[in-house]
C-alpha cells in the first residue's frame, strides 16, 4: 500500500480493535525496539499486521483476553491478562538474553502474590524457516547458559539447532526460559507458542523437528492460525469472520 494512504486510512487492519491496538502500541515505544512502521501500516503480506489483526481485539477488552487465554491454554495460571505487542521484558538486558529478541505478542497474566505468567507468541505467515548463521561466541555463552539451566533440551541439541532453520525458534523460546530464570523470580510460569498457517509446510516441519529436541515440552507449543480461530469461546465472531475472509 502507499504509505501515507495506509497510515491515514488504517486499511491494513480488519477491525477497529486491531487498529486501536496498533495506535496504542505506537504511542508507547519500548527501549531498543525494532518495530518497522512501514511494514506494519502498509505491507499486506507481513506477519506483523497479521498479528495485530489476529489478536488486536483482545488488547482492548480485558475480559475477552482472559477468556481467550483460558480457551487456548487452559493449563496456564488464571488471572487478569495484559496483551502486549512487539514486546520484550528487556532488550539488550543481560539478565534476559542480552539481545533484541521480542515476542510478536505476549499475554502476561497476573498470577497473584506479585508474580506473573507469560505466553510469548511468534507469528508467521508466508515466511519459511531459513537457516541462520550461528550466534557469535560472546552471545552464544549466554544462550547456552539459559538452555542448559532450563533442563528441557535433549543431549546433543547444539548440532541440531545452531546454524540451522531451527535457530530462530530456539532463540524465541529462550526468551521465555530466561524470564523464568530471572533473578527477580517475577515469572513463575511461561510458554513460547509458534503460530503459523496450516498451509505453511516449512514452519509445520520446523515445529515438529524442534519439539523432538525437548525432553520436557510444557514451555513450548506450536499451533496453526486455523486452530486458534476454531477454538470455542476464544474470539468474537466479527474478528473470526473478517480474518478468515
Amino acid at each position: 500500500l502507499e504509505l501515507a494512504f495506509a497510515r491515514q486510512s488504517g486499511v491494513n487492519f480488519l477491525t477497529t480493535g486491531a487498529l486501536a491496538a496498533v495506535r496504542q502500541r505506537l504511542a508507547a515505544p519500548e527501549r531498543f525496539q525494532m518495530l518497522k512502521e512501514d511494514r506494519l501500516w502498509a505491507d499486506l503480506l507481513s506477519s506483523m499486521p497479521m498479528c495485530f489483526n489476529l489478536f488486536g481485539d483482545l488488547a482492548g477488552d480485558a475480559a475477552a483476553a482472559q477468556r481467550a487465554v483460558r480457551a487456548w491454554w487452559p493449563d496456564a495460571p488464571s488471572g487478569p491478562v495484559q496483551v502486549r505487542f512487539e514486546h520484550s521484558p528487556g532488550r539488550r538486558d543481560p539478565a534476559f538474553l542480552g539481545n533484541q529478541s521480542a515476542f510478536d505478542v505476549a499475554f502476561e497474566i497476573d498470577a497473584g502474590a506479585d508474580t506473573r505468567a507469560i505466553v510469548g507468541v511468534e507469528t508467521k505467515y508466508h515466511e519459511h524457516a531459513a537457516k541462520e548463521a550461528p550466534p557469535k561466541p560472546v552471545a552464544l555463552g549466554r544462550y547456552v547458559e539459559v538452555t542448559e539451566r532450563s533442563g528441557v533440551f535433549v543431549d546433543g541439541w547444539r548440532e541440531h539447532i545452531l546454524g540451522t532453520d531451527l535457530q530462530q525458534i530456539w532463540l524465541d523460546h529462550l526468551l521465555v526460559l530466561s524470564m523464568l530464570q530471572h533473578p527477580s523470580q517475577r515469572w513463575r510460569w511461561g510458554r513460547f507458542v509458534l503460530v503459523y498457517p496450516a498451509g505453511n509446510p516449512s514452519f509445520a516441519s520446523a515445529a515438529t523437528r524442534y519439539a523432538t529436541l525437548l525432553r520436557e515440552r510444557s514451555t513450548f507449543a506450536a499451533t496453526t492460525i486455523e486452530e486458534l480461530l476454531a477454538t470455542p469461546g476464544a474470539m468474537n465472531r466479527e474478528c473470526i469472520s473478517a480474518f478468515r475472509e
